[in-house]
């Protein structure tokens, strides 16, 4: 089991930066994969970025790509998501998760992901 929280999110304006972070407990963190997705109000919970085990491969959808940059410190047990250059459709709950890794590779899919965080808001104004 692998509880995960999410912070950093809130009210920022068009062009600004956030830095989401995801602490992670009980079972050894360096053993998952970590991702971020998003969910904007009446849309479904989309892939944002994603990270292998040890932090040498990420992938990003296209809309954050050049703007969003995900990183980990196993030593810490935390996943970031730095976010520059913020938009008014990147607006959205953000959420963090962890899937079972089989080597160094990272996940695209929802259903790659066994646990997830709660979420945190983000707000960007235009």
């Amino acid at each position: 089991q692998v509880q995960l929280v999410e912070s950093g999110g809130g009210l920022v304006q068009a062009g600004g930066s956030l830095r989401l972070s995801c602490a992670a407990s009980g079972r050894t963190f360096s053993n998952y994969a970590m991702g971020w997705f998003r969910q904007a109000p009446g849309k479904e919970r989309e892939f944002v970025a994603a990270i292998s085990r040890n932090g040498g491969a990420a992938y990003y959808t296209d809309s954050v790509m050049g703007r969003f940059t995900i990183s980990r410190d196993n030593a810490k047990n935390a996943v970031y998501l730095q976010m520059n250059s913020l938009k008014a459709e990147d607006t959205a709950v953000y959420y963090c998760a962890a899937a079972d890794a089989w080597g160094y590779t990272y996940y695209t899919r929802r259903q790659d992901y066994k646990y997830w965080g709660q979420g945190t808001q983000v707000t960007v104004s235009s």
